[in-house]
């Protein structure tokens, strides 16, 4: 089974909009718990224009789904996951001035510090995920951290998608095939949508989860929360 963890970034985006407390970012967390959504997403940054720090450790104590904590390990990242110890952080190589991440791990370059990075997080208890791309050469770098799941970055994927979605998942596929050989689990993020998550998800081996927030806070908009994460739920049935 393939897990659905909602970003909930966008909605504390809406919230900071105005001030005050409106839309409830944890309450917005709760619903979607209540509504099936098998986890929970944040990605704080440093200047805290969505989710804000103190945000995250509201949410740590309500949430009975998986937590996920993404984001750029500088020293105040690393120091609000080792405090709130979420079940899952994924390690982003955002710059703290990103509209949105834009790139996976080099992980050759960076390898040493996400050795470091990954033995910290382990020692805590926490599930670790590096963010990458489809090259195969660095797929294996990132096993070789000791992470126990990469999270692959699906941007490419939903581009291409439209044109031909064939050649969009071809090398997704490769990816998490080799990966899943490496014993790493596989999560994917980024642009997924209703429009291409079921064909990514039926394609895709041994998928553990996916983190949406974008795609699925704007269609709700239009259906409602809770039909919404039935509607991106039924994209990740499993087919016969």
């Amino acid at each position: 089974m393939t897990n659905l963890s909602v970003n909930i970034n966008k909605v504390a985006t809406i919230r900071n909009a105005r001030g005050g407390n409106v839309p409830n970012v944890l309450k917005v967390a709760l619903d979607c718990e209540a509504f099936g959504a098998q986890g929970i997403t944040v990605h704080p940054r440093p200047d805290e224009r969505h989710i804000r720090y103190s945000d995250v450790y509201a949410l740590k104590p309500e949430i009975k789904t998986e937590f996920n904590i993404e984001g750029y390990p500088c020293e105040k990242f690393i120091d609000l996951v080792l405090k709130v110890k979420p079940t899952q952080v994924t390690l982003v190589p955002d710059a703290p001035d990103a509209i949105t991440s834009n790139a996976g791990w080099d992980v050759k370059t960076h390898f040493g510090q996400l050795s470091e990075l990954v033995d910290t997080f382990t020692s805590h208890g926490v599930r670790t995920s590096i963010f990458v791309g489809t090259d195969l050469e660095n797929i294996e770098l990132a096993a070789k951290t000791g992470t126990d799941r990469i999270e692959l970055y699906t941007e490419p994927y939903a581009t291409r998608y439209p044109a031909n979605r064939e050649e969009a998942i071809a090398p997704f596929i490769a990816a998490a095939r080799l990966a899943k050989s490496l014993g790493l689990g596989v999560n994917a993020g980024h642009d997924l949508s209703l429009e291409n998550l079921a064909y990514f998800h039926q394609n895709i081996p041994g998928l553990d989860e996916v983190s949406i927030g974008h795609a699925l806070i704007c269609d709700a908009l239009y259906y409602g929360l809770k039909e919404t994460i039935s509607l991106y739920k039924g994209c990740l049935q499993p087919t016969l």
